[in-house]
């Protein structure tokens, strides 16, 4: 199974940034812990802080991989050409927060994404992102 992960912005800061809200590991270590823990998926990775890139990227990625975890970041919430674009592909998305989003600013509370998507998984840190993963392996 191939799986893209694409992270939004200030995600590359995540074990530097606000920890008490995203924890101290890296994504890229914690990367390391998925690919050791399911040695049959193959995952790709993408992050950018820039929008248009995070839809290039997803335009690019369409029928090549079976799913994709997207964390957009703040974009979640502003960005009606990110959710323009995940609603154009054929390539199931699942949305992924690793803070509660329904637990921070009312601003977080508004998701454009989420009605183009399989799934959003929010607030369980980064083990989100297996939830997710678990959502593709379970084929439902």
């Amino acid at each position: 199974m191939n799986i893209l992960i694409i992270n939004g912005p200030n995600l590359n800061l995540l074990g530097m940034r606000e920890p008490t809200i995203y924890g101290n590991q890296t994504f890229e270590d914690y990367l390391l812990v998925l690919k050791k823990k399911y040695t049959l998926v193959h995952f790709d990775y993408f992050q950018s802080n820039v929008e248009g890139e995070i839809i290039n990227e997803l335009h690019r990625a369409d029928k090549k991989y079976e799913g994709i975890i997207l964390n957009a970041g703040a974009y979640t919430h502003t960005s009606l050409a990110i959710a323009d674009a995940v609603a154009a592909i054929t390539t199931p998305v699942v949305e992924v927060h690793i803070s509660n989003i329904f637990a921070r600013e009312d601003s977080r509370h508004v998701s454009y994404l989420g009605k183009h998507c399989k799934g959003s998984v929010t607030g369980f840190g980064l083990t989100s992102y297996e939830i997710a993963l678990q959502s593709f392996l379970l084929k439902n």
